[in-house]
């Protein structure tokens, strides 16, 4: 199981909008690093959804739904996407500032590489924001990502 955060303008794709779909297909990268992160991805990965823009900050868990396929919106290339599915919100949004000021969070590839819209995130990493967003520091497990009785929203 791997963990990951997607990245996306709330005036483009918001949470919200997430949610009302209930499932979407993770389309239009085309940064060669973030489609090879979205190669990577496996069903029952972890997400963060993070919103850009004016009021950068982690707003909720999603998890992948799908294995990659080819990206629908591509006309050429070698462009893929991934259906992802909203799991909850996050306790409290976890903002950019918040993520920077915290050691534990140094390596966070958004952080070194603000740009890239796709983006690997540690076991330790995902549990610290888990932890910074209002779950309970204790019990996270990392195999799932949440907290025990915690299990998805249906």
């Amino acid at each position: 199981m791997a963990f990951w955060l997607v990245k996306e303008e709330p005036t483009s794709f918001s949470w919200e909008q997430f949610v009302a779909e209930g499932r979407t297909a993770w389309t239009g990268v085309r940064n060669h690093q973030a489609r090879n992160n979205l190669r990577r991805m496996r069903p029952g990965d972890w997400v963060l959804y993070y919103h850009s823009g004016r009021r950068p900050e982690v707003v909720g868990l999603a998890r992948v739904a799908g294995e990659p396929h080819p990206d629908p919106t591509a006309s050429k290339g070698d462009w893929v996407a991934v259906d992802l599915e909203p799991v909850r919100p996050l306790p409290r949004a976890v903002p950019l500032a918040v993520l920077n000021a915290d050691p534990a969070l140094a390596g966070l590839a958004i952080l070194r590489q603000p740009r890239l819209s796709v983006a690997p995130v540690t076991s330790a990493q995902f549990r610290r924001i888990l932890e910074l967003a209002g779950e309970s520091p204790t019990g996270v497990r990392p195999e799932t990502g949440l907290s025990p009785g915690a299990e998805r929203l249906e």
